[in-house]
């Protein structure tokens, strides 16, 4: 939703049952902030696995393996703080 010069805020919703995928950002730290609903956030190749609800932060080292699983009733939904930017202003995906 916001991309500056030095960091990007991106938003998602992540349906019932459904998760972010697998993914590692080798040359940023990560902040994921549950904006609303309730997920598994899973961190390495599963060596640490966090509940999460609304209001609550997880920090991603670089390099880390990281999923959000929504483990809710409801959409899930997601801010996450990185950077540098890692999408062009005005990408949707």
């Amino acid at each position: 939703i916001w991309t500056g010069y030095n960091s990007q805020m991106t938003v998602m919703s992540i349906p019932v049952k459904g998760e972010v995928g697998t993914e590692v950002h080798m040359d940023n730290d990560q902040i994921i902030r549950i904006e609303g609903g309730y997920g598994l956030v899973v961190l390495g190749k599963g060596e640490k696995t966090i509940r999460a609800g609304m209001g609550d932060s997880v920090f991603v080292p670089a390099g880390t393996c990281h999923n959000i699983v929504n483990v809710g009733r409801m959409p899930l939904k997601l801010s996450s703080t990185y950077s540098p930017a890692h999408h062009p202003v005005g990408t949707v995906e």
